[in-house]
């Protein structure tokens, strides 16, 4: 169930090779923008969504290496068929996600011949050129039924993007014209990977391990972390660094926002539950698939490429309910049984952790042990959110308090939301 561990000796967490060989970096060096701005509009546009936009800051700062632009059907097929991508030495790198640009007839029609075009922003600002495009047919069903292991109605991404995606795909070159911002208040939370790589030698961490995540962080995933750092001391390694990676892109409307989760994060830091001097939060610009054991691969691959060779896998990750059964859409163990064998990962450490559950004994967050499995509650995140919604607090030990407080007050803002909205439909 785990990868190869490699002697804390040989490796350097910080300068395990990112896939192919380079981090990728596809901003235009500052002196250059003036120019190719002017070249931009000169070229037939297409506009690009909030989630395109996503996208492009995964692929310009190097998260998808050696990927250099949205991908053309010779890649396209291969990610969704091999779940890999060979590069120019024939070797092969996992990329279990096909990382695309849909565009509608309209729009290529105005392309026409040429070879470039200009990506534009949701506001209409330039954001991007894409040189040596090729255009090729979107077979959405085929996408879907290959990404999800299901083509049942009801998949977030797919209702979001894919449904109302135009019938075809433009791949090339990407070239972009500044960083991507959101200005939004967490701009300083989004280190690239090459930030996050001379942060982690900055450190002098000798081993980088990455915990993904969408949710809130309760005692569970910290006595998970904590105790990951313990197993890396034991295996030898002086200053283990944690990489406390919420997913910053595309998350379905009853998952907890980003700026909320950013705040009950940074309490979990102020009240010790993680270590700050041991802990990097940053946030992992890429949009959220929910396709399981298939996304998976791709949130393990994106940390290689900003510098962790630990990767904590647990239940069901990137899993969801099934759309329209009552069961989870994937088997819970596959994920981390696919990551231990996934091609083009041989070279990440993949640590699978044990169940952790609230001990109505000791009253605390604690690994579950089916010896006694009914002094065990398990409180999954939708229970969670009904505790926080109600007001009613969970068991002590769940989550420290700041952190709770900050859940609450964001599920307070949605029910007087809704009490305005309801008394405005009376009112009319």
């Amino acid at each position: 169930m785990q990868g190869p561990v490699r002697s804390p000796s040989v490796i350097k967490s910080s300068l395990i090779e990112p896939d192919g060989g380079v981090v990728v970096d596809l901003v235009v060096p500052e002196s250059e923008r003036g120019a190719k701005t002017v070249e931009a509009e000169s070229m037939p546009k297409v506009r690009l969504t909030k989630i395109d936009v996503e996208w492009v800051h995964v692929i310009c700062e190097g998260w998808a290496s050696p990927l250099k632009g949205f991908m053309r059907e010779e890649e396209y097929l291969q990610s969704l068929h091999f779940s890999s991508l060979r590069t120019k030495d024939g070797s092969f790198v996992n990329m279990s996600l096909p990382i695309v640009l849909a565009i509608d007839d309209a729009t290529k029609e105005s392309i026409g011949s040429s070879s470039n075009v200009g990506l534009v922003g949701p506001d209409g600002d330039l954001i991007a050129i894409l040189r040596s495009i090729e255009i090729y047919k979107h077979n959405k069903e085929e996408r879907i039924a290959r990404t999800w292991g299901t083509t049942a109605p009801g998949l977030p991404y797919v209702e979001e993007v894919i449904a109302s995606a135009g019938n075809w795909l433009i791949g090339g070159d990407l070239e972009v014209l500044k960083p991507i911002k959101y200005n939004d208040g967490l701009d300083h939370y989004r280190l690239s990977p090459k930030q996050l790589r001379k942060e982690f030698d900055k450190r002098k961490a000798d081993a980088v391990f990455a915990f993904q995540l969408r949710n809130p962080v309760h005692n569970g995933h910290a006595l998970l972390m904590n105790d990951t750092r313990r197993r890396l001391l034991e295996m030898g390694f002086k200053n283990p660094i944690l990489l406390l990676h919420p997913l910053g892109g595309f998350t379905k409307a009853d998952d907890v926002p980003l700026d909320v989760r950013m705040e009950q994060h940074s309490k979990v830091l102020e009240d010790g539950v993680l270590d700050p001097e041991t802990t990097i939060v940053s946030i992992f610009p890429s949009p959220m698939h929910y396709a399981g054991p298939t996304e998976v691969q791709w949130h393990a691959k994106a940390r290689i490429n900003a510098g962790a060779n630990f990767y904590i896998v647990g239940r069901d990750p990137a899993g969801m309910g099934h759309p329209t059964e009552k069961r989870d859409l994937y088997d819970p163990d596959h994920g981390k049984k696919v990551l231990s064998m996934a091609p083009g990962l041989e070279k990440l450490n993949i640590l699978p952790f044990r169940v952790a559950a609230y001990d109505t004994v000791a009253k605390k967050m604690a690994f579950f042990d089916p010896s006694r499995a009914k002094d065990f509650l398990f409180i999954s995140g939708t229970k969670m959110r009904t505790y926080a919604r109600t007001g009613e607090n969970p068991p002590d030990g769940f989550m420290c308090p700041g952190g709770w407080k900050v859940l609450v007050k964001y599920y307070e803002s949605l029910q007087a939301e809704d009490a305005t909205k309801q008394a405005a439909a009376v009112s009319s």
